[in-house]
């Protein structure tokens, strides 16, 4: 015979081979004024064990009636009779075991714990000893007389899933809590974070049974083959600005196996570091399943009250989350011509930050066969190319300074080509797993493009050295300085439209020294941004804003 079902128990069975030490032998006097009544429904009262645990051991010979050996567990005692119980031991396979609990709340009846992550909840086959149960009966061994390989467990998380669990001390608060599941009067909310970003509301009622060809895995199952009913609803506490995660509290109406797994991956929003229900990912900065048993609400079992709990999540689910939040951090160089962006650029480079440059882009698409170079080719024909193909730039400056609109359908032609340039770069940089990349973009402001989350930066030169510099190094005229400059923001605008600048004095140790300070500024901004966001979800999952 096993013992009554849990609702734990509804889509797992457990086999029970109960062996264990003898426990001590307890006399249970039947009071006067008891009205006849069944042994088993007097022990069950009184020993505060179930019904069908008294009635396993007085079939099992380890009770006595006035002395006399009792096996019939239907027979009816009567007033002033003595009754013993040999009371169950400790089972062998459940030794006590010391280790850290983190104890939210404890009375003589419950215990509520704060389960970490990487602890499997009592033992199975794959796990007998280390266990959240071995912990507790070290710490609560009044667990030892509770019935089963699972004494005092109620429900249960998977064993990378963290949080709160209720752990029944008592028979009487085991049995009261089983039926509490049962009927669903125990609210459970968790934390999730979600690959991408769901709807901000949403709910999820597809049945849920065994995965139909990998028996170890669940999955959404036709109630006709098998599925049972499951609910699953969620609100969004956080969305990331890059579309890459979501914090989400999400309510159980059921309490089916992976249920919250489940129903979010087909919904195409897998929690991160589920390595069972989302893709195969070694890059992702979760090393399990980033869920979290959040908040309980239930009645206590034996004096009635509400009970109310919550526990932020642990250390992972923030490092995680910034990690996804920043990813790699984008900066957006510019400036004005002659400012130094290659010397920038290539201070960079000495840093070990990957770079980019649209002008490097730029004559990429004017090579001949490039994909530029045929659609100016087929726009203009031969007006600005040599005999060879290659274009001549002096004669497309010329055309641009006297044909008016020809530079904005240049730059229609060729920005699309030379933007998708920069966002592969960018990707790329990003699957390599690069903390910062830097993409050189002379008329990034003038251009319209916007790169959300990125940092833009200009480097602030001095007119007068950037022009003499552009006389001296690139033989422009004034009139060519004042005609490209023309097509551009001012430096002061530049600058007042920047997150960040670079001062470059001139010499070679302005620029180094300015490069230095850039990069510790950047440092900083990503410090006061963390800083600000951990406020953000510290206030969210301490339950102050949910």
């Amino acid at each position: 015979m096993t013992e009554e079902k849990t609702p734990f128990d509804e889509d797992i069975e457990f086999s029970e081979e109960e062996g264990g030490s003898v426990g001590e032998e307890r006399l249970f006097p039947v009071p006067e004024g008891t009205r006849r009544v069944r042994l088993d429904v007097f022990l069950s009262s009184v020993a505060e064990l179930s019904r069908s645990r008294v009635k396993k051991l007085v079939e099992q010979g380890s009770c006595t009636v006035d002395g006399a050996l009792c096996t019939d567990a239907d027979m009816r005692v009567r007033p002033g009779q003595n009754v013993t119980l040999r009371m169950p031991g400790a089972s062998e396979a459940l030794l006590p075991e010391e280790g850290p609990l983190d104890i939210v709340y404890c009375d003589e009846d419950i215990v509520v714990v704060n389960k970490p992550a990487d602890l499997t909840m009592h033992p199975c086959p794959s796990c007998p000893q280390g266990t959240l149960v071995h912990r507790l009966l070290a710490r609560f061994p009044q667990l030892a007389l509770q019935e089963g390989p699972r004494p005092g467990i109620v429900h249960r998380l998977d064993k990378d899933t963290s949080g709160l669990v209720i752990v029944a001390l008592s028979e009487r608060a085991r049995l009261r809590l089983i039926e509490d599941f049962a009927a669903r009067r125990v609210h459970k909310t968790y934390l999730a974070v979600t690959r991408g970003v769901p709807p901000s509301e949403g709910t999820c009622d597809l049945p849920i049974g065994r995965h139909p060809v990998i028996k170890t895995r669940m999955a959404v199952v036709p109630e006709e083959k098998g599925g049972r009913n499951a609910l699953t609803t969620w609100s969004t506490l956080y969305a990331s600005s890059s579309g890459r995660f979501a914090l989400l509290a999400v309510r159980l109406f059921t309490g089916r196996t992976h249920q919250i797994r489940v129903h979010l991956a087909r919904e195409g929003f897998p929690l991160w570091g589920d390595a069972v229900y989302g893709p195969e990912d070694r890059a992702s900065p979760a090393a399990r399943q980033l869920l979290h048993a959040w908040k309980l609400e239930f009645q206590h079992p034996v004096s009635g009250r509400t009970m109310n709990f919550v526990c932020p999540p642990p250390g992972d689910f923030p490092r995680a989350m910034l990690a996804l939040e920043r990813g790699m951090r984008r900066v957006i160089l510019t400036g004005m011509p002659g400012c130094g962006k290659s010397a920038v650029l290539e201070r960079m480079r000495e840093h070990s930050i990957p770079v980019w440059s649209a002008d490097r882009a730029v004559a990429e698409q004017y090579r001949p066969g490039a994909d530029g170079w045929h659609l100016m080719r087929q726009r203009w024909g031969n007006a600005f190319f040599d005999e060879d193909g290659t274009v001549d730039r002096t004669k497309l400056t010329a055309l641009l300074s006297r044909t008016p609109g020809m530079r904005r359908e240049l730059e229609r032609l060729i920005h699309p080509l030379v933007r998708d340039s920069m966002d592969r770069f960018f990707q790329y940089a990003g699957a390599r797993g690069e903390a910062v990349a830097v993409a050189e973009v002379p008329l990034w402001f003038e251009t319209g493009w916007t790169c959300p989350g990125a940092d833009i930066a200009v480097i602030v030169c001095p007119d007068e050295v950037r022009h003499e510099r552009l006389r001296r190094t690139r033989s422009w005229s004034d009139e060519k300085i004042a005609a490209v400059e023309g097509w551009q923001w001012t430096q002061r605008d530049k600058a007042a439209a920047a997150d960040l600048l670079i001062a470059n004095g001139g010499t070679l140790e302005e620029l180094d020294r300015g490069v230095s300070h850039f990069l510790n500024a950047l440092t900083e901004k990503e410090r006061k941004e963390e800083e600000a966001l951990l406020e953000k979800w510290t206030g969210l999952w301490s339950g102050e804003k949910s």
